[in-house]
């Protein structure tokens, strides 16, 4: 999410989420309930002599970037804890975030800025149903300088004024081995994916996300990835990430090498990415530690 959703000058009281977000959110733990049942009847049969349940990441990186957005412009750590089925079809886990520098947000009571932390813990689950397709539920949790700028911090709160928590629905497929078309949606929360009406409703912009990404060459230890995405709704005039209705917003690089330091691989990612709606131009450096 943006860095002007996280800095809202108004204290919004937490509502009671609907039915229609309670079913929603009964939907996607009874998704994950089905998976997990369906990915251990397919390995009743397979070996457990090698297989590795859970599994750990470490990335550092010099800023984080998201579907054309800069989530935190400074240095940052990153870890990922996951779990993954036998048969690899299923995946659920915890990703989370915290820099080493800090942005302003103004206080909503004193009205100075206060210095916050970027600080994210987000929770996702994936189930593979071929090499070619996946659908992937994200429920992210980004609550970079909500308490800085007077609010109280609720973890598990989706309303879309409150600013920091939304869930995508995400679909991939492989249409060759390099090409992959991958759509997001906002189906949860909305943290400012709305649009105020003139009777003063919020109406809800479901914004679609789409990327292109292609693997154009390739050797043993390095390769170069071309993407291109853009933002739409159909429901209203505005999106989560756009100032439209709809547009282009992240087109781009990313080099990949894994560089070898004595005996160990290092694997390194080079992104260059444009948002051609902000006119915003980033590098992006990303370091798998493992």
């Amino acid at each position: 999410m943006t860095l002007s959703q996280l800095t809202t000058t108004r204290q919004v009281a937490i509502t009671k989420p609907s039915n229609f977000k309670e079913a929603l959110q009964l939907l996607i733990c009874l998704f994950m309930v089905c998976a997990v049942s369906l990915s251990y009847a397919q390995e009743d049969d397979m070996t457990t002599d090698s297989y590795e349940p859970f599994s750990i990441g470490a990335h550092l990186k010099n800023m984080h970037t998201w579907h054309g957005f800069v989530v935190h412009p400074g240095a940052l750590f990153a870890a990922n804890l996951e779990y993954n089925s036998r048969n690899k079809k299923f995946t659920f886990g915890f990703w989370g975030g915290a820099s080493f520098s800090s942005v302003d947000v103004k206080n909503i009571v004193t009205g100075e800025n206060e210095s916050a932390y970027y600080k994210e813990f987000s929770i996702y689950t994936k189930y593979r149903f071929s090499d070619q397709f996946f659908i992937e539920a994200v429920s992210h949790n980004n609550y970079t300088g909500v308490e800085e700028r007077g609010d109280k911090l609720h973890y598990w709160s989706y309303d879309k004024t409150q600013g920091y928590n939304f869930v995508d629905l995400n679909f991939g497929y492989n249409i060759t081995p390099n090409t992959l078309l991958y759509l997001a949606t906002i189906i949860n929360g909305g943290s400012g994916d709305y649009e105020v009406q003139a009777n003063g409703d919020l109406e809800n912009s479901w914004t679609h996300y789409f990327e292109v990404n292609s693997k154009v060459w390739e050797n043993k230890t390095s390769s170069l990835s071309l993407f291109a995405g853009g933002a739409w709704s159909f429901i209203t005039d505005k999106t989560f990430y756009t100032i439209g209705s709809g547009n282009i917003i992240n087109v781009g690089a990313t080099f990949s090498k894994k560089l070898t330091i004595s005996n160990y691989s290092v694997p390194v990612d080079v992104t260059a990415m444009w948002n051609p709606e902000q006119e915003k131009t980033v590098l992006q450096l990303d370091i798998t530690l493992f």
